[in-house]
């Protein structure tokens, strides 16, 4: 796939990106380089690759599903300087 000058053009308004002439003809090759890589990545084959959460082997950390003793939400707020039924009040900010 080619990205030609106008689809640079294009991509520059949709990001609101000010960009010159000059600019969007650098813009091109640049563009154009990058999405070579990418279709270069869409040959390698990963048929048999599982996904991972990282590059060295781990298990994710997962709480337990249980049902805890709720109802503590006078402990949670008791430090907070002011407080509402059990919210934490914050002084305004944006008029």
């Amino acid at each position: 796939m080619s990205v030609d000058i106008d689809t640079v053009r294009r991509v520059a308004r949709l990001a609101r990106i000010a960009v010159t002439e000059a600019e969007a003809e650098a813009m091109q090759g640049e563009l154009n380089a990058i999405l070579g890589f990418v279709q270069q990545l869409d040959e390698v084959d990963v048929s048999g690759v599982e996904p991972m959460t990282s590059v060295t082997p781990m298990t994710m950390k997962k709480r337990q599903d249980k049902v805890t003793s709720g109802n503590i939400a006078d402990d949670i707020v008791a430090n907070s300087p002011a407080t509402e039924d059990h919210f934490f009040m914050v002084p305004k900010v944006v008029e």
